[in-house]
């Protein structure tokens, strides 16, 4: 099956995570609202959920709310929106690939298809890297989609649920984090506010929950100042979250986590946030080069080794002069080279000049959910500055809503932060189905 409809010049962004949602609202209201352009989007999954989010699902307390329907935001926008996931690319056809979409019991509903492009933006973001160790693939639960952490909230209330009405004397859950960068340190935070939230709801036992957070580096968020690191730790530490730093896994199985100096963790769910690389069917695109973590290589204009292809994301290994790397995979870097790019794609059907992107360093916050918000902020007057408290939860959530500003307006926005606070003294705080 071909979808090739007409000469108009065809744009096919693939990924609507927060890079190739932006880009594709940006593009659909200024390239496919005149005609001037087709811009399609492609995901494998219906609804996008801004992934620094992620940890609130699995936890069961973000606002459903917060879910955006690919479709209601494809047609408010002016650009197309198609299920699937894709699996090649022809570079010489300038066409790619995409898989079948299946049921839940294996029926095909949507059958193998073929999208040509003018101009394709690969943006399908990071994956865990399991670094292949025994038994992680199997056994770990993971938050790189909506898919899996909805799993991982429904594995949760059931764990809390059969806990509960265990008659055995030992009752508690343990759940094991494998990773302490801003991810895992999160989910502990949210998954320690939710486990007394129950308690307050009536599920009294389940407050007998052991949180357990291994990491190989002796330091919490690597990507925080050491000063902020010792904070967020003895935060951690102080709401009876078990820190095993230094601590190195070397197997999963069933029953627990084994680390390098044989000590086995027991753990009723374990979680894998321990380094993101791109997913492994990228290593095989028509010749595109990759890095070691199947990013594609990209130059300063977020352009490949292809004119005609482009990378945004984290999916993108894009240099960071003046520094040891490539720009980190943060959500600011893939709202700023959305931006960039959007400006670079319009440019190029006009006979322009591509953009050269500049990554703003705006620093990291970590939220440790009702608790604390802490981090660094970075600027060109006042350098690195460390914030925590008021401070660094209002720039928190301002980032989000940047993200927001850029899907939906300034004034959808604003009626949709109002419409949250009044839902939140409606709704219950966690989600329990």
């Amino acid at each position: 099956m071909t979808d090739n409809n007409n000469e108009k010049h065809k744009i096919v962004i693939v990924g609507g995570g927060a890079a190739g949602l932006e880009l594709a609202t940006s593009l659909g209201k200024k390239l496919g609202k005149k005609g001037a352009a087709e811009v399609t989007l492609l995901d494998a999954s219906p609804i996008h959920i801004w992934k620094p989010l992620l940890h609130e699902v699995a936890a069961g307390t973000l606002d459903e709310s917060e879910q955006i329907e690919y479709l209601a935001q494809a047609y408010r926008n002016h650009f197309r929106f198609r299920l699937g996931r894709m699996e090649g690319l022809d570079r010489q056809k300038k066409e790619i690939y995409v898989s079948p979409t299946l049921s839940d019991s294996g029926e095909e509903l949507i059958p193998r298809r073929t999208f040509s492009y003018d101009t394709l933006v690969m943006a399908v973001g990071s994956i865990s890297n399991t670094f292949n160790i025994k038994g992680v693939a199997e056994h770990c639960l993971f938050l790189d989609t909506t898919a899996q952490a909805f799993k991982f909230q429904r594995q949760l209330v059931e764990s809390y649920i059969k806990s509960h009405a265990s008659q055995s004397a030992d009752k508690s859950l343990s759940i094991v984090i494998i990773g302490a960068g801003a991810t895992g340190v999160e989910l502990s935070a949210q998954l320690h506010e939710v486990t007394n939230l129950l308690a307050v709801y009536g599920l009294d036992e389940s407050s007998d929950v052991k949180l357990t957070i291994i990491e190989a580096a002796t330091q919490l968020l690597p990507a925080l100042p050491g000063k902020l690191a010792q904070a967020t730790q003895q935060q951690l530490v102080k709401l009876g979250v078990d820190l095993k730093l230094g601590r190195r896994v070397i197997e999963v199985s069933k029953e627990g986590v084994l680390t390098h100096d044989d000590e086995m963790i027991p753990a009723d769910l374990k979680v894998w946030s321990a380094g993101i690389k791109a997913p492994d069917w990228m290593q095989n695109l028509d010749g595109l080069e990759v890095n070691r973590i199947n990013q594609l290589v990209v130059d300063a204009t977020l352009k490949t080794s292809d004119d005609n292809i482009f990378a945004i994301g984290d999916c993108a290994a894009c240099p960071w002069p003046g520094h040891d790397g490539n720009v980190p995979p943060r959500a600011q870097a893939a709202h700023q080279q959305a931006s960039t790019l959007g400006k670079s794609i319009i440019n190029r059907l006009q006979g322009g000049k591509l953009v050269n992107y500049v990554y703003l360093d705006y620093g990291s916050l970590v939220a440790l959910g009702k608790y604390t918000t802490v981090g660094n902020l970075m600027g060109n007057l006042m350098g690195s500055v460390s914030v925590g408290g008021f401070i660094a939860r209002m720039v928190y959530l301002s980032l989000y809503k940047m993200h927001q500003v850029a899907i939906h307006g300034y004034f959808r926005t604003a009626m949709l932060t109002l419409s949250n606070l009044f839902r939140r003294s409606a709704h219950a705080t966690i989600k329990m189905h």
